[in-house]
């Protein structure tokens, strides 16, 4: 005789009773039922990595407006501060033609005032406008107190009785403030 056992696992062979309904047979096999397992970790780890490059690009356009925001303030300081430099020239034109007193038909003064008109169209053209506050309430957000004079019946306490040096806006900002004098 041969050492061969076999050994029947069929139940109803074996005369034993149907296994409990508990344990359902298996539909798939276990190496397929792993390989969905690691299918979902890694669908998984797929999500967490979407959503964290999601959370590093909209980091990143944050970032990107921010230095774009950095960039514009930069270059209107220095658009600001440029027209503030030639405001002092203005300032010497302005000087000059009061200078030139009653030589308004001097050729040499007409020639000054020509360029001063042009060079107010210019900071007209980038926006910029001269303040006359003469009359006016004084302002401190506008004006600049450098002295003060008597108050009288024509020019009331607290307003601007001359301008020393003009300001100017730039849209609705202040450029430059105006120096003034305040009656008091």
């Amino acid at each position: 005789m041969s050492d061969l056992k076999v050994t029947d696992r069929r139940w109803w062979a074996r005369g034993e009773e149907a296994p409990a309904a508990a344990e359902e047979p298996k539909l798939k096999p276990a190496y397929v039922e792993e390989l969905e397992q690691k299918i979902a970790v890694k669908d998984l780890e797929i999500q967490q990595l979407i959503a964290r490059y999601k959370s590093a690009s909209e980091e990143f356009e944050q970032a990107r407006a921010r230095l774009r925001k950095e960039v514009t303030k930069d270059v209107e300081r220095g658009r600001r501060s440029l027209i503030t430099g030639f405001l002092e020239v203005l300032d010497n034109l302005d000087r000059a033609l009061e200078a030139a007193g009653d030589r308004a038909s001097d050729p040499f003064v007409q020639g000054v005032s020509i360029v001063r008109q042009q060079f107010l169209s210019t900071l007209e053209g980038l926006g910029v406008t001269r303040i006359d506050p003469t009359g006016q309430a004084f302002d401190p957000a506008r004006h600049e107190a450098v002295t003060s004079l008597a108050a009288s019946a024509a020019v009331p306490s607290g307003t601007v009785a001359g301008v020393i040096r003009p300001g100017y806006l730039i849209g609705d900002e202040v450029l430059r403030p105006a120096q003034v004098a305040v009656a008091q």
